[in-house]
């Protein structure tokens, strides 16, 4: 009775003894009471917050998908930045390359005194991730990839590039770290008189580092590293305008 909160009042009501004509086994409904008892046991004690801990729980929940909301609008509003950026990359890099490309055929038909050169995006429709590939055609030969050129076409081809990509976008200062060197003396030639009239046509000072002797009679400044005892480096300098006035 003060287990199962009965009395004589709501005992019928709370039994399955309402509809019945006899009275069950008293030992059945014991078996059945003490297996009602130790279901309830199972169950544990009664949680009193329960209801709080479920407001809480709610109010987290609810937090948590106002978050996911906010990561997936900022993720979406980062990839169209990511895309818009890309956009506008691909359309300049476009821009530059075509510029670029002419000014390469240019310099490579002053370099080889004809020719054709061209420069071909490959591997990728993306331009931001296809590859690049010089093709040239050197006076009286067909149109090939710079692969199939010699030590000195290479050479030449590659300075052409350089010095597109310079002209296209100039510098203050342009340094040459001997870039001659692969060239034979017609080839340097070639080098020495374009870049003289990169000199004119631009405000650049070049900077070249060589052991080409031709190079040297062609620039403006000599300036010579040595070393007259060992472990001691002296500096020396040559102004090339200054003496060809003193020998005139």
């Amino acid at each position: 009775k003060n287990d199962l909160n009965i009395n004589e009042k709501n005992l019928l009501i709370n039994s399955d003894l309402k509809d019945l004509t006899t009275f069950p086994n008293v030992i059945e409904q014991e078996d059945k009471l003490d297996a009602k008892k130790n279901q309830r046991e199972r169950l544990g004690s009664v949680n009193l917050r329960a209801d709080e801990e479920t407001e809480e729980y709610k109010t987290t929940i609810k937090k948590m998908e106002q978050d996911r909301e906010d990561l997936v609008s900022a993720i979406a509003k980062l990839r169209a930045s990511i895309n818009e950026l890309n956009q506008k990359g691909r359309e300049r890099l476009l821009e530059a390359f075509e510029k670029v490309n002419r000014k390469f055929n240019e310099v490579y038909t002053k370099l080889f005194s004809g020719g054709n050169a061209k420069l071909e995006l490959i591997d990728s429709d993306d331009p931001l991730e296809a590859g690049l590939e010089m093709l040239v055609s050197p006076p009286g030969k067909r149109l090939q990839s710079i692969t199939l050129l010699s030590g000195g076409e290479q050479a030449l081809t590659a300075l052409s590039l350089i010095f597109a990509v310079f002209l296209t976008s100039p510098a203050p200062i342009c340094i040459l770290d001997e870039v001659d060197a692969p060239l034979d003396d017609a080839n340097v030639t070639r080098f020495c008189a374009l870049l003289n009239e990169l000199t004119k046509i631009t405000t650049t000072k070049f900077i070249i580092i060589t052991h080409h002797a031709l190079t040297m009679s062609r620039v403006n400044r000599l300036y010579g590293v040595t070393m007259p005892e060992k472990g001691i480096s002296q500096l020396v300098s040559v102004d090339l305008e200054k003496a060809e006035e003193l020998v005139a």
